[in-house]
């Protein structure tokens, strides 16, 4: 037999091999700029990790695989973190002319395929992405992929480092978002607060300055009640907050001024352990709920009534309560707008998050009972409140 249509043959293909070889080396340098095993060979791996948790992390590539051009085929199994792609393989030099004729065409499928697995992680997930021809890894010997597979590891890659940097500026906007809207907030809050406290002055600048004539005696306990709510009313630095102590004094301040002006249709009780009395608070949440129930429990009332303040410690939260028997909702609905029971919802959402909470049920036999609960030993979030 004669050997030399043989060793034509394979004299060809040589040919064809080593000018595909010599074709797919200077595209990985151009594509990766170097030339080392990692960039030559038909089969890419990486590993990635993705700061979120392992649903988030397959979600995010399985997008980023789906992007990939030339996708023909892909399965996602997201309880076994597992995804599987098929992508049809470019030739970047376009179509040889030689077609079915040439003998590398022989060797292998025209297409690479991609398996990417997420492994669970504390608060992560990493992935192994492996990109390689359709093909056994026998036809490595013949036939180069021309970098492509390099190409989509590198595209997968580079989506993943383009979504988590989009997830971060999205998720840093939210939060300017936030803050700008919290600080929305305490700016209202702190408005309401200074429309509140002249009022209150005025009227009883002018309750003092009439009993000054008939009953100086009334008029010098006011007036030193009124001091005493006002050195509690002050404003105060940024970090400074209050204290449940602190905050009973401003309000048992304010009701003795108030027992003056309404005599006996006011009665007040206090029951607050002096072991909770330094309990951090919020300034002034004490005070609006004292306020409604002056204002839209009592004062309503012919006969007046009774403010109840108490505190009890259960596990690790401080329930502050404030109760009236005056007229209940009825009078609450018809003569207020809630915005200060709002607002104390809204800065206690701000300052604790949902650590603390307001609840306000009707009182029995008559009246509502309001109580604030927040954390035993435990201040607000001070940035949070200020901006």
């Amino acid at each position: 037999m004669d050997p030399w249509p043989v060793l034509l043959v394979g004299a060809v293909v040589m040919v064809f091999v080593i000018t595909g070889a010599f074709s797919h080396l200077r595209r990985v340098r151009l594509i990766a700029g170097r030339t080392d095993g990692d960039t030559l060979g038909n089969r890419q791996r990486r590993q990635i990790e993705i700061p979120f948790e392992a649903g988030e992390a397959f979600d995010l590539l399985d997008a980023a695989i789906r992007e990939l051009p030339r996708v023909v085929e892909v399965e996602s199994a997201r309880d076994s973190l597992q995804i599987k792609a098929k992508v049809r393989r470019p030739d970047p030099y376009g179509r040889n002319p030689l077609g079915r004729w040439n003998p590398l065409e022989w060797f292998g499928v025209p297409r690479n395929q991609i398996l990417a697995t997420v492994t669970p992680g504390h608060d992560s997930g990493s992935v192994t992405l492996v990109c390689e021809p359709e093909s056994g890894a026998w036809s490595d010997w013949f036939r180069v992929d021309d970098g492509t597979n390099l190409e989509n590891a590198e595209a997968i890659a580079r989506a993943i480092t383009r979504r988590v940097a989009e997830r971060r500026r999205n998720e840093q906007a939210d939060v300017q978002r936030t803050t700008v809207e919290k600080d929305l907030t305490v700016a209202k809050l702190s408005l309401l607060h200074a429309q509140v406290e002249p009022h209150f002055l005025y009227n009883t600048l002018a309750s003092a300055q009439l009993l000054t004539r008939s009953d100086p005696e009334r008029a010098e306990s006011m007036l030193g009640h009124l001091i005493q709510y006002l050195r509690h009313s002050l404003p105060r630095t940024d970090d400074a907050w209050s204290t449940l102590g602190e905050e009973l004094e401003r309000a048992i301040a304010y009701l003795e001024i108030l027992k003056i002006r309404m005599g006996s249709r006011l009665a007040v009780q206090v029951d607050v352990p002096d072991a909770l009395r330094g309990t951090s608070m919020p300034p002034m949440m004490l005070q609006t709920l004292v306020e409604n129930a002056i204002k839209h429990g009592l004062e309503p009332k012919t006969s007046g009534g009774t403010v109840w303040i108490r505190a009890r410690r259960s596990d690790d939260a401080v329930a502050v309560t404030v109760a009236d028997d005056g007229e209940g909702f009825s009078a609450a609905k018809s003569g207020g707008t809630g915005i200060g029971l709002k607002n104390v919802r809204e800065r206690l959402q701000l300052l604790y998050g949902g650590e603390a909470a307001l609840a306000v049920v009707a009182n029995f036999p008559a009246g509502v009972a309001a109580t604030i609960s927040v954390p035993a030993g435990h201040e607000p979030v001070r940035d949070v409140a200020h901006g």
